[in-house]
């Protein structure tokens, strides 16, 4: 029950941040990201309320996906795709009685890409989505054969592209920088900032290589037998994880006993259990 309450408050905080993202940073800027851009640039050809544009696109893309995706995957989509243009409807009217502080366009830019992807990132974690385009990517993903990542490019770029046209160049270049912090920060807020590197090795010198991280460092090791799908040599791989801190030391000494060592370095979000 915990478990479900802290979730549904994620969410809305999530939902909360990414409005107040929208309505102080990325509509004043002229930021083009998701229906909040193409209510934007509805707005710029015909002066339709960008309110308005956000509620209508968002229930007709809820139906939409009500229609051709199912009930099933629709439900996380549901509350987002209210909730949203409530919130942004609701922001709208207390922004006027927020402090007027003119920052430089590039500071407004950025602060509304954070805010943006901490918000979508905390309604990722929480099992949501805020609907729109969610819904569209979906759907181009699942009816045009494409992944997710792909279909994102496809639909977030076909908008982003629109506002070279409508809104000139510069509104180009701060939605394009705005998505690409906007994709970074979300993936931190899911996945967490990566104090602990994974490490596999494989090397001629075994014996010295696992000496050098047990004895010299004092981490744990685990050797993991593996084949060679290209050659079909038993191989051994050394598994280690290490504190990012340590990263360039363990990296150089495993290079220096052996200077054809393969080493794989991932990023480790969570150990359990070693």
């Amino acid at each position: 029950m915990k478990k479900d309450v802290s979730g549904y408050l994620m969410f809305f905080l999530g939902v909360l941040i990414t409005a107040l993202g929208y309505e102080m940073f990325m509509l004043p800027t002229k930021v083009i990201y998701g229906v909040g851009g193409i209510a934007i640039l509805l707005n710029k050809l015909f002066s339709i309320s960008t309110n308005k544009t956000i509620f209508i696109l968002s229930i007709t893309l809820l139906v939409i996906s009500y229609i051709l995706l199912g009930k099933k995957q629709s439900r996380k989509s549901f509350v987002g795709s209210l909730l949203y243009p409530l919130l942004v409807y609701l922001i709208s009217l207390a922004i006027p009685f927020f402090p007027n502080i003119e920052v430089e366009t590039i500071v407004s830019v950025i602060s509304g890409a954070v805010m943006t992807g901490i918000g979508l990132g905390l309604v990722m974690k929480a099992g949501f989505t805020t609907g729109g385009t969610d819904i569209l990517n979906q759907i181009v993903a699942k009816f045009g054969k494409k992944t997710m990542g792909t279909a994102m490019l496809l639909t977030d770029g076909m908008i982003i592209l629109c506002s070279l046209f409508v809104l000139g160049i510069s509104s180009f270049i701060y939605s394009v920088i705005s998505i690409y912090i906007i994709s970074i920060v979300a993936d931190k807020v899911i996945l967490g900032i990566s104090s602990s590197k994974a490490f596999y090795i494989i090397t001629s010198e075994e014996k010295k290589v696992e000496k050098y991280i047990m004895h010299d460092l004092e981490f744990a090791t685990t050797i993991i037998d593996v084949k060679g799908g290209f050659t079909g040599h038993n191989k051994k791989v050394i598994m280690c994880i290490v504190p990012t801190t340590e990263y360039t030391n363990l990296k150089n000494g495993v290079l220096k006993i052996d200077k054809d060592a393969v080493v794989l370095i991932t990023d480790s979000y969570e150990s359990v259990n070693i």
